[in-house]
């Protein structure tokens, strides 16, 4: 308190501290920056813990879990079937798991040459990664995720007014002949380009035993390498080491190759394995320097 006097003896007591209303001041542009990230973090916490939802799914490309890893991987994919072609995408790997990998424990008809009928397919109960029951599909959306798939994985067949699908190749099914799903290549000159993209942890048990078709019905083999400029079937985009098989060797020992409708070179090797003797050259990718074997 502050004391003034004035004539006559008055005195007035006064407070020296004055109330100012709050001045708003725009904070350093550093500070507002990490004050945005972490509003928008904890909008994201409170967003996903009420959102529990998450659906099995395959292991993807060529078979993986089902589930949100892919859609966190890939761009363009939110898992949650947004938008339409995250739908549409969601659908397409479920389908590719279905028609290469589960059909028998499904219990759905598959044909000799890999064909199921697309509405069992959309009776099953299942859902996507997006979280779609595969019911609520339609066939004019299996046609669009078929016509969407950059490595052309499926074909589409109508016979007698009935729309009939197919994985092309990559099948572990014991129903699917090779014979029927797939044509034979007679000559090394329909391939001039045969090979099999692996990784250098593999290479140890690859030069010890070969080429092994695992699981699968078929080694699987590219007819290009990413340079060419196309997307390539058959082969992982992350793969470090490229086997190449001599084809025209391979043929005269009575090995049968075979090459799908999205060209993917397949055979089943002798007893399910491409052996070492058939490897014509080995590199490393991308910079196909010699690997000795």
């Amino acid at each position: 308190m502050a004391a003034f006097s004035f004539t006559g003896g008055l005195r007035i007591m006064c407070n020296p501290f004055v109330y100012l209303p709050p001045v708003l001041v725009n904070p350093h542009p550093l500070l507002h920056s990490r004050l945005q990230k972490s509003r928008l973090m904890e909008s994201h916490r409170n967003y996903t813990a009420g959102n529990s939802s998450f659906t099995a799914s395959t292991s993807g490309g060529r078979g993986g879990g089902m589930g949100m890893k892919d859609s966190r991987r890939r761009p363009g994919v939110s898992g949650r079937g947004s938008s339409g072609n995250d739908k549409i995408d969601a659908l397409g790997r479920l389908l590719t798991r279905i028609l290469r990998h589960m059909a028998s424990e499904l219990k759905l008809n598959m044909r000799s040459d890999g064909y199921v009928k697309v509405r069992d397919l959309l009776k099953l109960n299942l859902k996507t990664s997006a979280n779609i029951p595969l019911q609520s599909h339609t066939v004019d959306e299996v046609r669009e995720a078929v016509r969407r798939d950059n490595k052309q994985r499926f074909s589409i067949l109508e016979e007698n007014g009935e729309i009939l699908i197919r994985a092309n190749q990559g099948h572990s099914i014991q129903t699917v002949e090779t014979e029927s799903l797939l044509k034979p290549i007679l000559s090394h000159e329909e391939v001039p380009v045969c090979v099999h993209g692996t990784y250098k942890k593999n290479l140890g048990s690859i030069l010890e035993g070969g080429l092994s078709r695992m699981k699968r019905l078929h080694v699987h083999f590219s007819c290009g390498l990413p340079t060419d400029g196309e997307v390539i079937s058959g082969m992982r985009r992350d793969v470090n080491v490229l086997v190449f098989l001599d084809v025209r060797k391979a043929l005269e020992d009575g090995m049968k190759l075979y090459i799908s409708d999205n060209r993917v070179i397949l055979t089943e090797g002798f007893d399910g394995t491409v052996p070492v003797k058939y490897f014509q050259k080995i590199e490393s990718w991308p910079k196909r320097e010699p690997i000795p074997f």
